[in-house]
């Protein structure tokens, strides 16, 4: 059996030019077998890069057809040459001859010849193309990309990693470049018009979280890491969108946020629930992007640190017998006690929101930890339950009854920012310059 298949091209005035038919692929087959049934992948993507030179061969003559003529005199436009352009489609590199023309003198020009396929394709890329790289990109690395597309797709020439990634990087450079001025405040609206608004949908969950990145331009081990900042938006129904930052560079970390909160129709009258680990470089970012939002700590960061501390406490020794102290063994190791005990109460505490005995419970287990540490330097536990403490004073008005949250089906964990975090931070951007952190994320996001 032998099956042709043949394109038709139909111009849109009959009358003018005849219809043309022509052949573009062709394939021979034996018995029905496995291994005979359709196409395979080498000949379709013979297939569809002949449907495509026929095409684009077609596209580019009533392109240029279209602007022989000067469109202020009607002359027609003198040749001066041609020289071929290159396009990377997805379905293999086109080699399109490219003429340039005399500009007509009935007008004054800026220069003397142009190029009508140069300004019509200022691009060497079709979008698809770039989506597809960026696309990939996000989930694995430049060098899979690069050989998954290449597998896949007939592109015409052996696509690198290192294209991948220059690809990627301008397509996030352009979208940054769209992005508007950052603002203080994004707050635009009084109480008076938002009550007039629609009735919104239901409130959109944003986790913010934060993670490391090994940079390929360190100097020493010290500074071989430097800190990016990744965050998840999910609506209560559709698909949720990532974005992330380097804090140290971002000069509109407030801005990027807020277009990624509107992307999804977020109304002015629409509640957001924000939830972030209580560092001081993003507890601040979501403030004033919402009017009805609420900002609460992941229940996941404060239960860690106390985690550390019991671990830290179940290794606690009474201190040596000192005939200056009055601290006997017997006291010592009921203050222990009394340390491991009132960390669980300190969980439990702020599990239900009660803040006020939290830091009460808490000022007791340091007042402990000062009697079973005399000496002038303070113990490790000592240092982390004060800094717990400042911790806790610092993110008090965030932390709410996660027992009750978490019986209301509310979101309290920080899996949604972890997740982000290794989607935006950890698979694309690894070992990378913070210029090169900064814009991946924009591409991984979209």
């Amino acid at each position: 059996m032998k099956l042709t298949v043949h394109v038709v091209v139909q111009p849109e005035d009959d009358a003018e030019s005849a219809t043309v038919v022509r052949e573009v692929f062709a394939v021979n087959r034996d018995a029905l077998a496995t291994d005979t049934l359709g196409l395979r992948l080498c000949e379709a993507q013979d297939l569809l890069a002949a449907v495509q030179d026929t095409m684009v061969t077609h596209q580019v003559s009533t392109a240029l057809s279209a602007q022989v003529a000067c469109p202020h005199c009607g002359a027609a436009r003198r040749h001066k040459d041609s020289r071929p352009i290159v396009m990377r489609t997805l379905f293999g590199t086109l080699r399109v001859d490219s003429p340039r023309w005399w500009h007509c003198g009935c007008q004054p020009q800026m220069t003397t010849t142009f190029s009508p396929l140069a300004v019509i394709l200022p691009q060497r890329i079709t979008p698809e193309l770039s989506y597809l790289q960026a696309r990939f990109a996000a989930l694995v690395s430049y060098g899979l990309s690069a050989d998954l597309l290449g597998e896949i797709l007939p592109l015409g020439r052996a696509l690198h990693a290192s294209t991948v990634r220059r690809q990627v990087q301008a397509t996030a450079q352009r979208l940054e470049d769209e992005l508007g001025e950052e603002r203080p405040c994004f707050i635009d609206t009084c109480p008076r018009d938002r009550e007039e608004l629609p009735r919104p949908d239901l409130p959109l969950t944003v986790s913010l979280d934060g993670g490391y990145v090994h940079s390929s331009q360190q100097r020493s081990r010290r500074d071989g890491w430097f800190e990016a900042i990744a965050g998840r938006v999910v609506p209560a129904e559709g698909p949720a969108k990532c974005f992330g930052y380097v804090q140290t560079y971002d000069t509109k970390p407030k801005r990027r946020l807020y277009e990624v909160l509107t992307s999804p129709g977020m109304q002015a009258n629409q509640q957001v629930t924000f939830l972030t680990d209580g560092g001081e470089d993003i507890r601040d970012l979501p403030r004033f992007l919402n009017p009805d939002s609420e900002h609460y700590l992941h229940w996941f960061h404060i239960t860690m640190r106390i985690t550390v501390m019991t671990n830290m406490a179940t290794s606690l020794r009474p201190p040596p017998p000192d005939p200056e102290l009055e601290l006997t063994t017997e006291t010592a190791t009921k203050l222990i006690t009394e340390v491991r005990e009132d960390l669980e109460r300190l969980r439990w505490f702020l599990w239900h929101g009660n803040i006020v005995r939290a830091l009460h419970t808490l000022e007791g287990i340091t007042v402990d930890l000062e009697i079973l540490n005399p000496g002038d330097e303070p113990s490790k536990l000592l240092t982390a339950a004060h800094e717990f403490d400042t911790y806790l004073r610092a993110n008090a008005g965030e932390i709410p009854n996660y027992g009750e949250r978490y019986r209301a089906d509310d979101t309290i964990s920080s899996s949604l920012a972890e997740s982000a975090v290794n989607q935006v931070i950890s698979k694309p951007i690894d070992r990378t310059t913070r210029r090169h952190a900064e814009l991946v994320p924009v591409t991984v996001g979209q």
